[in-house]
Protein backbone atom coordinates (compact mmCIF):
# COMPACT_ATOMS: atom_id res chain seq x y z
CA UNK A 1 0.00 0.00 0.00
CA UNK A 2 1.47 3.32 -1.05
CA UNK A 3 1.55 6.13 1.50
CA UNK A 4 0.90 9.64 0.15
CA UNK A 5 1.40 12.92 1.98
CA UNK A 6 -1.35 15.36 1.01
CA UNK A 7 -0.82 18.91 2.19
CA UNK A 8 -3.86 21.17 2.42
CA UNK A 9 -5.97 18.07 3.10
CA UNK A 10 -8.86 20.10 4.53
CA UNK A 11 -8.85 22.41 1.54
CA UNK A 12 -11.23 22.03 -1.39
CA UNK A 13 -9.00 20.10 -3.79
CA UNK A 14 -7.01 18.46 -0.98
CA UNK A 15 -10.15 16.97 0.55
CA UNK A 16 -11.45 15.55 -2.71
CA UNK A 17 -8.03 14.23 -3.75
CA UNK A 18 -7.57 12.56 -0.35
CA UNK A 19 -11.03 11.03 -0.59
CA UNK A 20 -10.33 9.54 -4.02
CA UNK A 21 -6.90 8.28 -2.95
CA UNK A 22 -8.50 6.46 -0.04
CA UNK A 23 -11.14 4.95 -2.32
CA UNK A 24 -8.35 3.68 -4.58
CA UNK A 25 -6.63 1.94 -1.66
CA UNK A 26 -3.86 4.39 -0.83
CA UNK A 27 -2.83 5.30 2.68
CA UNK A 28 -3.11 9.07 3.14
CA UNK A 29 -1.41 11.31 5.67
CA UNK A 30 -3.05 14.71 5.53
CA UNK A 31 -1.74 17.97 6.93
CA UNK A 32 -3.39 21.36 7.07
CA UNK A 33 -2.93 24.44 9.22
CA UNK A 34 -6.71 25.11 9.23
CA UNK A 35 -6.18 28.84 8.67
CA UNK A 36 -9.10 31.26 8.58
CA UNK A 37 -8.64 32.68 5.07
CA UNK A 38 -12.26 31.60 4.73
CA UNK A 39 -14.76 30.18 7.22
CA UNK A 40 -13.01 27.33 9.06
CA UNK A 41 -16.30 25.47 9.50
CA UNK A 42 -16.16 24.46 5.85
CA UNK A 43 -12.67 23.03 6.28
CA UNK A 44 -13.87 21.16 9.36
CA UNK A 45 -16.81 19.76 7.38
CA UNK A 46 -14.45 18.43 4.70
CA UNK A 47 -12.05 17.01 7.27
CA UNK A 48 -14.90 15.21 9.03
CA UNK A 49 -15.64 13.37 5.78
CA UNK A 50 -12.09 11.97 5.80
CA UNK A 51 -11.48 11.15 9.46
CA UNK A 52 -13.61 7.97 9.56
CA UNK A 53 -11.36 6.30 6.94
CA UNK A 54 -9.04 3.80 8.62
CA UNK A 55 -6.20 4.63 6.19
CA UNK A 56 -6.33 8.37 6.83
CA UNK A 57 -4.31 10.20 9.46
CA UNK A 58 -4.44 13.94 10.01
CA UNK A 59 -1.94 16.35 11.56
CA UNK A 60 -2.53 20.05 12.10
CA UNK A 61 0.75 21.32 10.67
CA UNK A 62 1.70 24.41 8.70
CA UNK A 63 4.02 23.67 5.77
CA UNK A 64 5.95 26.79 6.75
CA UNK A 65 7.01 24.93 9.92
CA UNK A 66 9.89 22.78 8.69
CA UNK A 67 10.66 21.31 12.11
CA UNK A 68 7.12 20.00 12.54
CA UNK A 69 7.18 18.59 9.03
CA UNK A 70 10.53 16.93 9.70
CA UNK A 71 9.11 15.02 12.67
CA UNK A 72 6.32 13.80 10.41
CA UNK A 73 8.83 12.58 7.81
CA UNK A 74 10.83 10.80 10.49
CA UNK A 75 7.83 8.68 11.46
CA UNK A 76 6.51 8.00 7.95
CA UNK A 77 7.98 6.74 4.72
CA UNK A 78 6.17 8.55 1.94
CA UNK A 79 5.99 7.30 -1.63
CA UNK A 80 4.88 10.71 -2.89
CA UNK A 81 3.98 14.24 -1.82
CA UNK A 82 0.98 16.04 -3.28
CA UNK A 83 1.39 19.68 -2.31
CA UNK A 84 -2.06 21.24 -2.31
CA UNK A 85 -1.44 23.56 0.64
CA UNK A 86 -1.40 27.11 -0.65
CA UNK A 87 -2.64 30.59 -0.12
CA UNK A 88 -5.10 31.00 -2.96
CA UNK A 89 -7.04 33.95 -4.33
CA UNK A 90 -5.77 36.56 -6.74
CA UNK A 91 -7.42 39.59 -5.14
CA UNK A 92 -6.43 38.94 -1.53
CA UNK A 93 -2.81 38.45 -2.62
CA UNK A 94 -2.64 42.15 -3.41
CA UNK A 95 -3.70 43.04 0.13
CA UNK A 96 -1.34 40.60 1.86
CA UNK A 97 1.40 39.46 -0.53
CA UNK A 98 3.85 38.35 2.18
CA UNK A 99 1.80 35.41 3.38
CA UNK A 100 1.55 34.14 -0.21
CA UNK A 101 5.31 33.93 -0.38
CA UNK A 102 5.83 32.35 3.03
CA UNK A 103 3.28 29.63 2.24
CA UNK A 104 3.48 29.09 -1.51
CA UNK A 105 7.23 29.52 -1.87
CA UNK A 106 8.86 28.78 1.50
CA UNK A 107 6.35 26.03 2.26
CA UNK A 108 7.10 24.37 -1.07
CA UNK A 109 10.83 24.74 -0.43
CA UNK A 110 10.45 23.01 2.95
CA UNK A 111 8.67 20.07 1.35
CA UNK A 112 11.23 19.77 -1.45
CA UNK A 113 14.10 19.81 1.05
CA UNK A 114 12.47 17.07 3.07
CA UNK A 115 11.70 15.06 -0.06
CA UNK A 116 15.41 15.26 -0.86
CA UNK A 117 16.54 14.40 2.67
CA UNK A 118 14.13 11.49 3.16
CA UNK A 119 14.26 10.07 -0.35
CA UNK A 120 10.67 10.75 -1.45
CA UNK A 121 10.75 10.00 -5.19
CA UNK A 122 7.62 11.84 -6.41
CA UNK A 123 6.38 15.41 -5.93
CA UNK A 124 3.15 16.84 -7.35
CA UNK A 125 2.67 20.61 -7.15
CA UNK A 126 -0.63 22.42 -7.55
CA UNK A 127 -0.13 25.51 -9.71
CA UNK A 128 -2.49 27.87 -11.47
CA UNK A 129 -3.88 29.01 -14.80
CA UNK A 130 -3.46 32.58 -13.52
CA UNK A 131 0.10 32.40 -14.88
CA UNK A 132 -1.21 32.59 -18.44
CA UNK A 133 -2.45 36.19 -18.21
CA UNK A 134 -1.90 37.98 -21.51
CA UNK A 135 -1.12 34.81 -23.50
CA UNK A 136 -3.07 33.60 -26.57
CA UNK A 137 -5.78 31.00 -25.99
CA UNK A 138 -6.16 28.11 -25.63
CA UNK A 139 -3.31 28.17 -23.14
CA UNK A 140 -0.53 25.66 -23.80
CA UNK A 141 2.07 24.65 -21.24
CA UNK A 142 5.00 25.86 -23.34
CA UNK A 143 3.81 29.48 -23.43
CA UNK A 144 6.17 31.95 -21.71
CA UNK A 145 4.71 32.82 -18.31
CA UNK A 146 7.32 35.28 -17.12
CA UNK A 147 5.06 38.23 -16.37
CA UNK A 148 2.56 37.22 -13.65
CA UNK A 149 0.10 40.01 -12.85
CA UNK A 150 -0.65 39.18 -9.20
CA UNK A 151 1.44 38.22 -6.17
CA UNK A 152 -0.49 34.93 -6.10
CA UNK A 153 0.54 34.02 -9.64
CA UNK A 154 4.11 35.18 -8.99
CA UNK A 155 4.37 32.96 -5.91
CA UNK A 156 3.16 29.95 -7.89
CA UNK A 157 5.68 30.64 -10.63
CA UNK A 158 8.42 30.73 -7.99
CA UNK A 159 7.22 27.38 -6.63
CA UNK A 160 7.32 25.87 -10.12
CA UNK A 161 10.89 27.05 -10.63
CA UNK A 162 11.96 25.62 -7.27
CA UNK A 163 10.46 22.28 -8.28
CA UNK A 164 12.51 22.24 -11.47
CA UNK A 165 15.68 23.04 -9.51
CA UNK A 166 15.13 20.09 -7.15
CA UNK A 167 14.36 17.82 -10.07
CA UNK A 168 17.56 18.88 -11.82
CA UNK A 169 19.82 18.70 -8.76
CA UNK A 170 18.40 15.69 -6.93
CA UNK A 171 16.40 13.71 -9.46
CA UNK A 172 13.03 14.16 -7.75
CA UNK A 173 10.27 13.29 -10.20
CA UNK A 174 8.03 16.38 -10.35
CA UNK A 175 4.69 17.02 -12.00
CA UNK A 176 3.36 20.57 -11.89
CA UNK A 177 -0.39 20.80 -12.45
CA UNK A 178 -1.89 24.08 -13.58
CA UNK A 179 -5.51 23.99 -12.44
CA UNK A 180 -8.24 25.92 -14.24
CA UNK A 181 -11.03 27.44 -12.08
CA UNK A 182 -12.06 24.49 -9.94
CA UNK A 183 -15.63 24.29 -8.63
CA UNK A 184 -17.93 21.75 -7.03
CA UNK A 185 -19.55 20.67 -3.74
CA UNK A 186 -18.01 22.17 -0.59
CA UNK A 187 -15.97 24.51 -2.77
CA UNK A 188 -14.09 27.60 -1.75
CA UNK A 189 -16.59 30.28 -0.70
CA UNK A 190 -14.50 33.05 -2.25
CA UNK A 191 -14.98 31.52 -5.73
CA UNK A 192 -17.66 32.79 -8.10
CA UNK A 193 -19.89 29.72 -8.42
CA UNK A 194 -20.12 29.18 -4.65
CA UNK A 195 -21.04 32.84 -4.14
CA UNK A 196 -23.54 32.87 -6.99
CA UNK A 197 -25.42 29.86 -5.64
CA UNK A 198 -25.47 31.19 -2.08
CA UNK A 199 -26.62 34.68 -3.06
CA UNK A 200 -29.32 33.41 -5.42
CA UNK A 201 -30.63 30.93 -2.82
CA UNK A 202 -30.83 33.84 -0.37
CA UNK A 203 -32.61 36.06 -2.94
CA UNK A 204 -29.73 38.53 -2.78
CA UNK A 205 -28.25 40.39 -5.76
CA UNK A 206 -25.11 38.83 -7.23
CA UNK A 207 -21.98 41.00 -7.30
CA UNK A 208 -19.87 40.76 -10.45
CA UNK A 209 -16.71 42.77 -11.11
CA UNK A 210 -17.01 43.58 -14.81
CA UNK A 211 -19.92 43.08 -17.19
CA UNK A 212 -20.20 39.31 -16.76
CA UNK A 213 -18.83 38.50 -20.21
CA UNK A 214 -15.51 37.45 -18.69
CA UNK A 215 -15.21 33.69 -18.96
CA UNK A 216 -13.41 30.75 -17.40
CA UNK A 217 -12.50 27.18 -18.23
CA UNK A 218 -14.40 25.79 -15.23
CA UNK A 219 -13.30 22.33 -14.09
CA UNK A 220 -15.26 20.07 -11.75
CA UNK A 221 -13.39 19.07 -8.60
CA UNK A 222 -13.77 15.29 -9.09
CA UNK A 223 -12.07 15.61 -12.47
CA UNK A 224 -9.26 17.64 -10.91
CA UNK A 225 -8.76 15.04 -8.17
CA UNK A 226 -8.62 12.24 -10.73
CA UNK A 227 -6.02 14.11 -12.80
CA UNK A 228 -3.98 14.86 -9.70
CA UNK A 229 -3.83 11.17 -8.77
CA UNK A 230 -2.93 10.19 -12.34
CA UNK A 231 -0.02 12.64 -12.07
CA UNK A 232 1.62 10.37 -9.48
CA UNK A 233 3.10 8.32 -12.33
CA UNK A 234 6.81 8.91 -13.08
CA UNK A 235 7.22 11.60 -15.74
CA UNK A 236 10.56 13.30 -15.00
CA UNK A 237 9.65 16.98 -14.86
CA UNK A 238 6.43 18.07 -16.56
CA UNK A 239 4.00 20.97 -16.41
CA UNK A 240 0.46 19.86 -17.29
CA UNK A 241 -2.82 21.75 -17.62
CA UNK A 242 -5.94 20.34 -15.98
CA UNK A 243 -8.95 22.18 -17.33
CA UNK A 244 -12.39 21.69 -18.79
CA UNK A 245 -10.92 21.69 -22.29
CA UNK A 246 -14.04 23.14 -23.92
CA UNK A 247 -14.65 26.74 -24.82
CA UNK A 248 -14.79 28.90 -21.68
CA UNK A 249 -18.13 29.75 -20.08
CA UNK A 250 -19.05 33.34 -19.22
CA UNK A 251 -20.15 34.39 -15.75
CA UNK A 252 -23.47 35.52 -17.21
CA UNK A 253 -24.02 32.01 -18.58
CA UNK A 254 -23.20 30.54 -15.17
CA UNK A 255 -25.81 32.79 -13.60
CA UNK A 256 -28.40 31.59 -16.12
CA UNK A 257 -27.57 27.94 -15.30
CA UNK A 258 -27.79 28.50 -11.54
CA UNK A 259 -31.00 30.52 -11.80
CA UNK A 260 -32.63 27.87 -13.99
CA UNK A 261 -31.58 25.01 -11.70
CA UNK A 262 -32.86 26.82 -8.59
CA UNK A 263 -35.91 28.19 -10.44
CA UNK A 264 -35.14 31.65 -9.11
CA UNK A 265 -34.88 35.10 -10.63
CA UNK A 266 -31.31 36.41 -10.71
CA UNK A 267 -30.47 40.02 -9.86
CA UNK A 268 -26.98 41.29 -10.61
CA UNK A 269 -24.90 44.28 -9.52
CA UNK A 270 -22.10 44.89 -12.03
CA UNK A 271 -18.97 46.71 -10.85
CA UNK A 272 -15.61 47.72 -12.24
CA UNK A 273 -13.41 45.00 -13.72
CA UNK A 274 -10.43 44.27 -11.47
CA UNK A 275 -6.99 44.73 -13.00
CA UNK A 276 -5.61 41.45 -11.61
CA UNK A 277 -8.39 39.29 -13.06
CA UNK A 278 -8.06 37.45 -16.35
CA UNK A 279 -10.68 38.33 -18.94
CA UNK A 280 -10.78 34.69 -20.01
CA UNK A 281 -9.07 31.34 -19.48
CA UNK A 282 -9.07 28.25 -21.67
CA UNK A 283 -6.87 25.18 -21.24
CA UNK A 284 -5.26 23.16 -23.98
CA UNK A 285 -5.43 19.70 -22.37
CA UNK A 286 -3.75 17.65 -25.08
CA UNK A 287 -0.73 17.07 -22.86
CA UNK A 288 -2.89 15.74 -20.02
CA UNK A 289 -4.63 13.41 -22.43
CA UNK A 290 -1.34 12.16 -23.85
CA UNK A 291 0.77 11.80 -20.69
CA UNK A 292 -1.88 11.03 -18.08
CA UNK A 293 -4.68 9.52 -20.10
CA UNK A 294 -6.90 12.17 -18.51
CA UNK A 295 -9.92 14.03 -19.81
CA UNK A 296 -12.69 15.68 -17.79
CA UNK A 297 -15.85 13.62 -17.39
CA UNK A 298 -18.29 16.17 -15.95
CA UNK A 299 -20.21 18.65 -18.09
CA UNK A 300 -20.81 22.17 -16.84
CA UNK A 301 -24.54 21.56 -16.37
CA UNK A 302 -23.91 18.34 -14.44
CA UNK A 303 -21.29 20.01 -12.24
CA UNK A 304 -23.60 22.92 -11.43
CA UNK A 305 -26.43 20.53 -10.57
CA UNK A 306 -24.23 18.46 -8.23
CA UNK A 307 -22.89 21.61 -6.56
CA UNK A 308 -26.40 22.93 -5.97
CA UNK A 309 -27.45 19.54 -4.59
CA UNK A 310 -24.67 19.84 -2.01
CA UNK A 311 -26.03 23.27 -0.98
CA UNK A 312 -29.53 21.87 -0.63
CA UNK A 313 -28.34 18.91 1.46
CA UNK A 314 -26.07 21.04 3.64
CA UNK A 315 -28.10 24.21 4.08
CA UNK A 316 -27.19 24.48 7.75
CA UNK A 317 -23.54 25.14 6.95
CA UNK A 318 -23.68 26.37 3.34
CA UNK A 319 -26.01 29.28 3.96
CA UNK A 320 -24.49 30.19 7.30
CA UNK A 321 -20.93 30.62 5.99
CA UNK A 322 -19.36 34.04 6.05
CA UNK A 323 -18.34 35.16 2.56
Amino acid sequence: MKKILVTGAAGFIGWKTSEELLEKGYEVVGVDNMNDYYDVRLKEWRLNQLLPHKNFKFYKIDIEDKNALKELFKSNRFDAIINLAARAGVRYSIENPYIYYTTNVMGTLNLLELAKDFGVPKFVLASTSSLYAGQPMPFKEDLPVNQPISPYAASKKAAEVLCYTYHYLYGIDVTVLRYFTVYGPAGRPDMSIFRFIKWIMEDRPVQIYGDGTQSRDFTYVDDIAEGTIKALKPLGYEIINLGGGNRPVSLNDILDMVGAELKKKVRVNYGNFLKVDLKSSWADINKAQKLLGWSPNYSMNEGIRLTINWFLMNRDIALDLNI
